[in-house]
């Protein structure tokens, strides 16, 4: 395990890509990137992947420790992939492993989208 210190995952600073959905409608761009993120987290192995990297001690996981979701190791690489590519996950190659990060946005940005109802 990394001796790295655990990233903030509620950074009060981070401007969120798009106004809480109960502001104003989105615009056509918001919409694009805010569904990217959702339809990410819309397969349950992808939602299981997040949740192990974001409840993973010290805010980071190695894939060898988050890999076993049922599904073989090229899917969970492919999975994986899907998320870095949403912008959910950050990663950052050790010898032969791979860290997995939450990127420190990441749920600031879920949570202010979903606006009051979140906090409810």
């Amino acid at each position: 395990m990394s001796n790295a210190s655990p990233l903030p995952l509620l950074d009060p600073d981070v401007v969120p890509c798009c106004p809480p959905l109960t502001e104003r409608p989105l615009t056509a761009e918001e919409a694009v990137r805010t569904a990217a993120m959702f339809k990410a987290l819309g397969d349950p192995v992808r939602l299981r992947l997040f949740s192990a990297v974001a409840s993973h001690e010290g805010g980071e996981a190695c894939v060898c420790d988050i890999s076993d979701v049922g599904v073989s190791q090229p899917t969970v690489s492919h999975h994986l992939k899907k998320l870095k590519e949403a912008g959910l996950l950050t990663s950052e190659r050790r010898g032969t492993w791979v860290y997995y990060r939450v990127e420190p946005s990441v749920l600031a940005a879920m949570g202010h989208i979903l606006g009051r109802y979140a906090a409810a």
